[in-house]
């Protein structure tokens, strides 16, 4: 007899991951490479025949995986990870393919079709992509498919993009409603402090508090990857706080991570349940200036939850256009929430303190509305 499946939000440990609905599992660059740079075949298929235990008991698997970049550098005859956006794009455009074949031939053994999912930061953003892309991954798993997801680096742009593929999981699993991220590289779990100077392994984070005093080290490290523990803990600490518990540990202990072993660094899940793109905006986009708001503004738009209008909003700083995101301050300075505004910094000063029915009148009626819409508002609880 098989093992009903959890429903959402009951991964409360890896033990839990034996019966788990639906999970994001991402790989990093650096687990699925050989020393030169290429792809690692052995690597490649020891990950898929690991993932390949979590099917066979139903989980849907969501795969992010890095490598797309690496893939593609010995076909152009680069040597190391080119630094320049145009010619990491032309690397990602040739590994793309190289890598998705050997994902699909991996998972043939088992009789898996794979799918490839590029996205941009862009599709998580704007309702209807987002829609779409959600649809797309949804109808995916009900086939018995395996999307493989990577970011759409061939047209991503500095300005715009999730930066690394642990953001993008983290995103990812937001969107699908997963029931746990699972980050695999080639660290088996998050130190308090470099291993080789005696650093501990962290078991079980339940909050930014346990994260205190732990040596994360810089954002990024050298070779083929981009991330670095730094955008792991982010990625984890992004979905934690969305009600998605969350799991660090390297390649190599993914079975036993599978098979419910107390490996790695378990991110316990806290908070309610949030979309990705709402994840984005209070996470991940980089904020164009601020508005500073009264008490009352406070009020309605942090603890009502409805949108922002000209009158509750004091002053505002920085260079922002339409749709750019911007911090909503309270007068003590604090940030409350983060919002993609409606209105240019040029345009606002105009409207500060008045109501919408006083700039429909003076300025027309395309005036008459909110400077940040309600579900373009997310409220700021914790920062990372």
């Amino acid at each position: 007899m098989s093992t009903p499946r959890l429903t959402e939000s009951m991964v409360t440990s890896r033990a839990d991951l034996v019966n788990a609905r639906r999970v994001v599992v991402k790989i990093g660059s650096s687990s699925l490479t050989t020393l030169d740079g290429g792809i690692s075949v052995d690597a490649l298929n020891r990950l898929v025949a690991d993932l390949q235990v979590l099917r066979d008991r139903g989980t849907e698997v969501v795969l992010v995986s890095s490598g797309a970049i690496a893939a593609g550098l010995a076909p152009l005859g680069l040597g190391t990870r080119p630094a320049d956006l145009a010619t990491q794009q032309a690397a990602a455009a040739v590994g793309q393919g190289l890598l998705l074949a050997h994902y699909t031939r991996a998972f043939a053994q088992y009789r898996t079709t794979v799918s490839q999912v590029l996205l941009t930061v862009e599709d998580l953003m704007r309702r209807t992509q987002y829609t779409n892309a959600l649809r797309t991954l949804e109808k995916l798993l009900s086939l018995g498919a395996v999307p493989v997801v990577n970011e759409n680096d061939a047209v991503a742009t500095h300005e715009i993009r999730f930066g690394d593929n642990d953001r993008l999981a983290a995103l990812t699993a937001n969107l699908l409603r997963a029931d746990a991220l699972i980050l695999l590289s080639d660290v088996d779990a998050l130190y308090d402090g470099p291993p080789e100077k005696g650093g501990s392994p962290v078991s079980h984070v339940s909050g930014p508090e346990d994260l205190t005093g732990v040596t994360l080290g810089r954002r990024g490290k050298a070779g083929v990857g981009t991330g670095g523990m730094v955008t792991k803990v982010e990625a984890a600490q992004i979905v934690a706080s969305s009600g998605i518990p969350a799991l660090l540990t390297s390649a190599p202990n993914a079975r036993r991570l599978f098979h419910g072993e107390d490996v790695g660094t378990f991110f316990e899940a806290r908070g309610r349940r949030r979309g990705a793109r709402s994840a984005w905006i209070a996470h991940l986009a980089h904020p164009k200036g601020q508005l500073s708001i009264d008490d009352g503004a406070v009020a309605a738009v942090v603890e009502g939850r409805r949108s922002l209008l000209p009158a509750g909003i004091l002053s505002l700083s920085g260079d922002f256009e339409a749709s750019d995101p911007v911090e909503i301050i309270d007068r003590a300075g604090a940030v409350r929430a983060r919002g993609l505004v409606g209105y240019s910094s040029t345009e606002l000063p105009q409207m500060l303190g008045r109501s919408t029915a006083e700039l429909g009148t003076d300025l027309g009626p395309e005036y008459e509305r909110a400077v940040i819409h309600a579900d373009d508002i997310v409220r700021i609880e914790t920062r990372l």
